[in-house]
Order: structure tokens, then C-alpha cells, then sequence
């Protein structure tokens, strides 16, 4: 039985709501977890099968196959992605910036846009920065705070509506919206990966029952905003915004925004050279 690897942020809920609720089988154990735990599990190979940060398959894509048009994008703001700043970023030079444990790809992105957006070197201190944290965000001094997910969401929504948020960070930055500005490309944030040692047959029904939970879960975006909204304390509203928002596919257009991520990576140093590699159709 393959292990298949999920994130528990509600970015995940289109693809496997059709699985949680029985609709859509899938002949495997899901396993969840933040997404550098499922990255450090498939570089192990302890799962077969993953959704990861993009980052983690730029890192060593002779291990991984890339499931096709399956990942999580934003064309512009994702609002899941945020960097949280008590000063403008060009003026974060030298001073101390968390960074979230949970997300590689974030990370790294906010890296090539402090270098050539912002102009910029902070430095960066890894952090927690889940929904569980957000009460004890104050306990460590800082400037910015890079936060992803559920509780980016949150605290963007929070500060949209004039909350402490507002106040307390003034300056806030989406991600999604910032690489779009400056490339003009959507961003790719996650992709589902197989392990290149996985049965081909078993990998390609996996891919299958994720495409079709994907399918019914994006014509049952009301439904889901509801259950994101109990999970997140966000409005229902909101989350349905988010969602509208996000696209679960992986076109020519997704594919030129993370080759041309992946580009800026090589030339950073940051990962090896390498090639896009899809998981065959037989």
C-alpha cells in the first residue's frame, strides 16, 4: 500500500475532500504533516507519493517524478504566504526577519525577493509560526515575520479588517503577488511528487484519485469554505476568497513561472542544475 503524504493547511482541502469524505477511493494510507516534514519523509523514502515544497524537488529531482497537473499556485496575492514587517522590507537590511520552520519554498522566495526586489540582506532566523504559535509571535524580537498557511490567512484577514494586526505590522507583503509583479509569471508553491522507485501502476492510480478528489473538490467550493472556516476561525467569505484565488493545476503558464524560479535558484547557488520530470503515462 502506498504511503501518500498531505498537508493539513485548508490550501489542501480541494484535492483531498473528495477522499476524506469516501467519494473518491484511494488505495493508500494517507500520512499528514507541515510541509517540511512530508519533504524530509520523501527525501527519506518513507512516503511514495507527496505533495512537497517546489523547493524540494529543485533540491534532488533525480529522486522524484512530478505528478501532472497537480500543485498549488497563485497567479498574483495568495494571501496564504505573507511577510508580516513593522518597517518597509527595503529598510530590513541587517535586521532580524523570522522565517517559518514549516515551508522551504517561502523561504527561498523571500531570499531572491530581498535580493533583487527589496535590495536588501536581513537577517533571517528561523521560527514557528502555525496557527498554535500566533499568541507568542511578540516573545521574539524582530522586524518582519515571514508566515505561511493557516495562520497567514488568518492574520491577513485579521489585519484587513483593522485588527491589532494592522497596527502592529503596517507593512505587509504577499509573496504571490510580489513574484508576479516582478516576473510577471504565476507562482508555483507546492507539487505532488512520486518517488522515481514507485511502482509506475500504483503511482498512476494515485495520481489519478488526487485528480479526480482535485476535480470534485473545485465544484464544491461553498462546501469546502465552510469546513475551512470551522478549521481556521476565518469567515466563510474569506475562505471561499482564498480559494478563488489559488489554482490546482500545473499549464505552460505554471510551468514557465517554476522553471524561471527554479533558474534563479541555480544561479543562487541554492540547488542543483537540473530537468522537470513527469511521472509517465504507462
Amino acid at each position: 500500500m502506498l504511503r501518500v503524504g498531505r498537508i493539513p493547511y485548508i490550501n489542501c482541502f480541494p484535492v483531498y475532500g473528495a477522499i476524506d469524505r469516501g467519494i473518491v477511493p484511494l488505495d493508500g494510507s494517507l500520512v499528514t504533516g507541515f510541509p517540511t516534514v512530508l519533504n524530509g519523509l520523501m527525501a527519506a523514502g518513507d512516503l511514495d507519493v507527496s505533495v512537497v515544497s517546489a523547493v524540494e524537488y529543485a533540491r534532488d529531482a533525480k529522486r522524484y517524478l512530478l505528478l501532472p497537473e497537480l500543485a498549488i499556485t497563485s497567479d498574483g496575492p495568495v494571501r496564504s504566504v505573507m511577510l508580516f514587517s513593522k518597517r518597509p522590507p527595503s529598510e530590513l537590511g541587517g535586521q532580524k526577519v523570522i522565517v517559518s520552520r514549516s515551508s522551504m519554498t517561502s523561504v527561498a522566495l523571500l531570499e531572491l525577493l530581498f535580493e533583487h526586489v527589496w535590495r536588501c540582506r536581513p537577517e533571517f532566523v528561523p521560527g514557528d509560526a502555525e496557527l498554535a504559535d500566533v499568541a507568542r509571535f511578540e516573545d521574539e524580537p524582530h522586524e518582519a515575520r515571514l508566515v505561511i498557511g493557516d495562520a497567514a490567512l488568518k492574520l491577513f484577514d485579521q489585519a484587513n479588517r483593522g485588527g491589532s494586526w494592522a497596527v502592529r505590522y503596517p507593512h505587509r507583503e504577499d509573496l504571490g503577488g510580489v513574484w508576479k509583479d516582478w516576473t510577471g509569471l504565476p507562482f508555483v508553491f507546492a507539487v505532488w511528487v512520486a518517488q522515481r522507485r514507485a511502482p509506475v501502476h500504483d503511482a498512476l492510480a494515485a495520481h489519478a484519485s488526487l485528480i479526480a478528489s482535485r476535480d470534485w473538490g473545485l465544484a464544491h467550493l461553498d462546501q469546502l469554505s465552510a469546513q475551512a472556516a470551522l478549521a481556521t476561525g476565518v469567515s466563510r467569505e474569506a475562505c471561499a476568497e482564498y480559494f478563488s484565488g489559488l489554482d490546482y493545476r500545473l499549464s505552460y503558464p505554471h510551468l514557465a513561472g517554476l522553471t524561471e524560479f527554479f533558474r534563479r535558484l541555480v544561479l543562487a547557488g541554492r540547488v542543483p542544475d537540473g530537468t522537470l520530470a513527469f511521472l509517465p503515462a504507462a
